[in-house]
């Protein structure tokens, strides 16, 4: 709901600050007073077009700035937030526009784009005018209108539901048959690579082992010269063992001469007799753990190169050699099983399109029933608005199997035949500017209650008509007033009999400047006014009995 418009600087405007109620408020006064340009500003603050013409001459800058409490806050605050704006239950729109034409928007004092704003402005407010409509003009929100008024959306939910899993198994289907096209393309190279890595039969880690036993393998021939060397010189012909032996022998002879002397010495020979032994078999063991080795070097070698040629081959790294041969081998096995595979996804996809088929259809006869009673609704709206002639439908066009989609299998549009004989066409289109309001009128009384937009705006929707049947659209507007805040600029008295609240606008000349005012007005200056609207520049007596005649009727105090 609008709450406030502050406007300083726009057009005739120098500076103006309204307050808004609920209900419905009429915005009346003489033609060229200025209404429009109330609702102009609005516009700007909602992400409308800006042009520098809307600067009032002399002034560098015009502002407008509104401040709302929105009437559904879910979606417009999901949308803030996308946006990074803070939001804690009302919102302040700002739009500047300097003399150059430069202009910028605001949101709750976050600077935001012209577009941003225009999307949060369709969420608060809702325009029908001659010359300007949203909403149910838009063709592509009739279906969703059609879904909320005949409470659809359970049958819609499940046709989404049906879709995405329609869509889920034509995209497996796709990628099937993608991979079977591409093996089948390459089954040839696929058939030679499996037998080459079969053939090598590579382990995981395998290169870091053969690495390794290279790396002994290269220094074998070295350790083994050097324990043969060692060997030698511990048991070899003069080798260590035979000389201590010598050695022992020899002072054993002669230990008994000189036993406390000798003994010590056969003693310390024997336990090196001893050591020496132990290294000799210490240097045999590791000689013939060098000489009985599994693999000669060339073998370990050969088939080091040949993983590592086979690596380069493939662009893999050694290491992914058996993986590589797995998914060669999963990709051969999808070949021999891949008919069958894409035979199983293409019955599986048979089944979704048929899921998906009988829920759109029922949503299609749900659709049927709700159209032909939204029409009817509207149809019977249309007599008291001087659109007896008119007749209204809702037409479901189906679409081509290509075109289905998650909110079902046929076009939705609103459209209306004027006159006896006259074809249907887009609202548009169709209906004149006055018309075109009343329609508009029609359809939001019946839907009054499925509207998101917390403020509707209609302006001069009484064009062209009086009497009985302004009445009408007073009435209408009236109970429009109950659900939404409605603002109505108006030159019909009846209609503005029927507001909850009157703003009068006047245009006077001020120190050599027109300038336009805004006024809201008591309840007798009510009666004035709309005396006015009914007997021109002059107010009678009998303009003012008929006046207060109206307000009465249309229930509001004198």
């Amino acid at each position: 709901m609008l709450r406030s418009l502050s406007i300083r600087d726009i057009v005739l405007i120098e500076r103006l600050e309204l307050g808004f109620g609920a209900g419905l408020t009429a915005l009346t006064g003489e033609t060229g007073a200025g209404k429009s340009i109330i609702l102009d500003a609005l516009g700007l603050a909602l992400g409308g077009r800006s042009d520098r013409g809307l600067v009032r001459s002399g002034a560098e800058q015009g502002s407008v700035v509104a401040e709302f409490e929105p009437h559904e806050p879910a979606a417009l605050e999901a949308l803030l937030h996308d946006n990074g704006i803070p939001f804690e239950g009302e919102l302040i729109l700002r739009r500047i526009v300097t003399a150059d034409g430069r202009s910028r928007a605001f949101v709750n004092d976050t600077a935001v784009s012209t577009a941003l704003l225009r999307q949060v402005g369709e969420l608060l407010v809702e325009v029908h005018g001659q010359f300007e409509q949203r909403g149910l003009m838009n063709p592509q929100a009739h279906r969703g209108i059609l879904d909320a008024f005949g409470g659809l959306g359970p049958l819609v939910a499940q046709v989404r539901t049906a879709h995405a899993a329609w869509r889920k198994a034509a995209g497996r289907l796709a990628e099937f048959k993608e991979q079977l096209a591409t093996a089948q393309r390459e089954e040839d190279y696929l058939r030679h690579r499996e037998r080459e890595l079969s053939d090598l039969d590579p382990k995981a880690g395998e290169e870091e082992e053969l690495a390794l036993r290279r790396q002994s393998l290269m220094n074998r021939e070295k350790l083994m010269t050097a324990l043969g060397e060692a060997l030698a010189a511990v048991s070899g012909n003069g080798g260590a063992l035979e000389r201590l032996g010598a050695a022992e022998r020899k002072l054993e002879r002669s230990a008994g001469m000189a036993p406390e002397l000798l003994e010590p010495a056969v003693a310390a020979l024997g336990r090196a007799l001893v050591e020496v032994g132990e290294a000799e078999a210490v240097i045999e063991s590791a000689l013939r753990g060098l000489e009985d080795g599994s693999g000669t070097l060339e073998a370990v070698e050969e088939r080091l190169f040949a993983l590592r040629d086979a690596a380069r081959k493939h662009r893999v790294p050694v290491d992914a050699l058996p993986d590589l041969l797995a998914e060669t081998r999963t990709l051969l096995e999808r070949i021999d099983a891949g008919a069958g595979e894409v035979e199983a996804a293409e019955r599986e996809v048979a089944a979704a399109r048929a899921a998906y088929r009988d829920a759109a259809r029922v949503l299609s006869q749900a659709r049927a029933e709700a159209a032909a009673k939204l029409a009817e609704a509207v149809m019977a709206e249309l007599p008291p608005l001087k659109l007896e002639r008119a007749r209204v439908r809702v037409r479901l066009e189906p679409l081509p199997e290509e075109e289905w989609g998650p909110e079902g299998a046929e076009r939705v549009a609103f459209e209306v035949s004027t006159n006896p004989g006259q074809p249907f066409g887009p609202i548009g289109k169709i209906a004149s500017g006055g018309e075109l309001s009343r329609f508009m009128l029609a359809l939001k009384v019946v839907l009054a209650r499925l509207d998101s937009a917390g403020t509707l705006i209609f302006d001069e929707v009484d064009a062209g008509i009086g009497g009985a049947t302004a009445a009408a659209v007073g009435e209408r507007l009236a109970r429009l007033g109950l659900e939404r805040q409605v603002l109505v600029v108006t030159h019909a008295p009846q209609v503005a009999a029927c507001a909850d609240h009157q703003c009068s606008v006047s245009k006077h000349v001020e120190g050599g400047r027109t300038r336009v005012a805004v006024r809201e007005l008591e309840a007798s200056e009510r009666r004035d006014e709309i005396a006015r609207m009914l007997a021109g520049a002059e107010v009678t007596d009998a303009a003012r009995a008929a006046a207060e005649s109206l307000m009465r009727v249309a229930g509001v105090a004198g």
